[in-house]
């Protein structure tokens, strides 16, 4: 069975790969020339656990192909996965271009029936968009060539896309018709032998899946943020309060954890576009608007803490343990480091950063404005306050006794709630956590 996968992002390449990794043969497709002589020398250009080598063993074994023409592939493949960004308009919509381009290059170079597979996260209604540009291509041309359009969305977890995609909970997959259900069933059978969980249903269904489980997910973090901060104002233990409600059935405990918001390349795009979907359709989303705004005044929450506790930040050196939206990976996309540093710099405080993966990416962002590390402990070296604000393992357990040696100030301040206060009391720190 052949393939092809267009867009070599986040999702695009580890969807290739993964397919690749089962025996099926996989060209993955970008108009970027740079990015695309990289992949073929083996250099990945996204941080994920375990993708280089898959993609380094696929591609020597001759399942894995890097192109930047998709017409170099169209007269072998069965579906083109369209796995290209769409970024949000500046009203916070899905912009759509890059997914009609593609649509455009299908409809005028296809020759045997062909499924044109939406892998990218895009608003419900798309599928008809793209089915009438592809439409229109063939009747230029006029070539009554069959076709069918599918939704396969994401569910991906960045830090865990390998293990997600290899062995996925659920497989989504709105489909018109038995045909294009045969083939995507032959696509992801490998993957779900032992639970073949493939869930068919029609196209605006899966679309709306795909952002209606996203904002889901932003709604539990909002709502566990909001408490947090009750929580903090009359004196309760949002972690006793997670505990009590998570042990109900109906609620349980995923996604209960409160801290400094969410950030990445999924959620605060999803939120917006569903809000912006709902307009378009004379609906107004008054719980996802919610969690939107609390969203974004949680990402300074760790700022307003340092503030609070150092008043004029004028000189003051902070340093920042974490990048990165989340651990295992370099994304710093929406993350709320981005509000956290942008705000002491305005401060006039002085910032030194570290992490594990994202410094090339934190330097891309902020270049010589901040200061970067080696290492956790070199940058508390004179720190007036430390603010974690990724949860990466390696933070979770550090020597207390050498740092409060390397500080100048003794504020920790925990936007993740992984630390022990009467472990830092003991170490003579100060430290300000979330709802607590």
């Amino acid at each position: 069975m052949k393939i092809a996968i267009v867009g070599t992002g986040y999702v695009g390449l580890v969807s290739g790969a993964c397919f690749a990794e089962v025996g099926i043969d996989v060209t993955c497709v970008d108009i970027d020339e740079t990015k695309i002589e990289k992949l073929k020398n083996g250099d990945i250009p996204i941080y994920e656990p375990g993708l280089d080598v898959l993609v380094k063993r696929n591609a020597s074994e001759g399942r894995l192909h890097f192109t930047t023409k998709l017409t170099d592939c169209l007269d072998d493949v069965q579906a083109v996965f369209c796995a290209v960004g769409t970024p949000p308009d500046e009203d916070g919509s899905a912009d759509l271009r890059y997914v009609k381009e593609v649509a455009r290059t299908f409809g005028q170079h296809i020759n045997h029936y062909t499924i044109f597979v939406t892998k990218s996260t895009v608003p419900v209604g798309t599928s008809k968009i793209v089915r009438q540009v592809i439409a229109d291509e063939l009747s230029k041309r006029n070539a009554n060539v069959e076709f069918e359009v599918a939704s396969n969305p994401e569910f991906l977890k960045e830090g865990a896309a390998i293990k997600d995609f290899m062995s996925p909970d659920r497989v989504v997959i709105g489909i018109e018709s038995n045909r294009a259900r045969r083939v995507m069933e032959r696509l992801y059978r490998p993957f779900l032998l032992n639970n073949f969980r493939v869930i068919f249903m029609d196209i605006a269904s899966a679309e709306m899946t795909k952002y209606a489980a996203n904002s889901m997910l932003a709604t539990r973090i909002s709502f566990m943020n909001d408490i947090a901060n009750l929580c903090e104002l009359v004196g309760a233990d949002v972690n006793m309060v997670r505990k009590g409600i998570g042990s109900d059935a109906r609620i349980g405990t995923k996604f209960l954890y409160p801290g400094c918001g969410y950030g990445g390349s999924c959620f605060p795009k999803d939120v917006k576009a569903l809000m912006r979907t709902g307009a378009a359709n004379g609906y107004r989303m008054r719980i996802i608007e919610a969690v939107e705004a609390v969203n974004e005044q949680q990402k300074s929450i760790v700022f307003r803490k340092i503030k609070e506790e150092l008043g004029c930040l004028k000189g003051k050196r902070i340093a920042i343990w974490g990048l990165s939206f989340k651990p295992e990976t370099d994304d710093m996309r929406e993350a709320p480091s981005l509000v956290v540093i942008e705000s002491l710099l305005r401060e006039g405080a002085e910032v030194v950063a570290y992490d594990p993966v994202a410094i090339d990416e934190g330097r891309r962002r902020f270049g010589d404005s901040i200061k970067f590390a080696r290492d956790m402990y070199e940058a508390a070296v004179d720190a007036d306050a430390i603010a974690l604000l990724t949860e990466w393992k390696q933070f979770r357990v550090p020597s207390w006794k050498v740092i409060t040696r390397a500080m100048r100030g003794r504020l920790i301040v925990d936007g993740r709630n992984i630390y022990d206060p009467v472990e830092l009391a003991e170490e003579g720190l100060t430290y300000r956590c979330i709802g607590k």
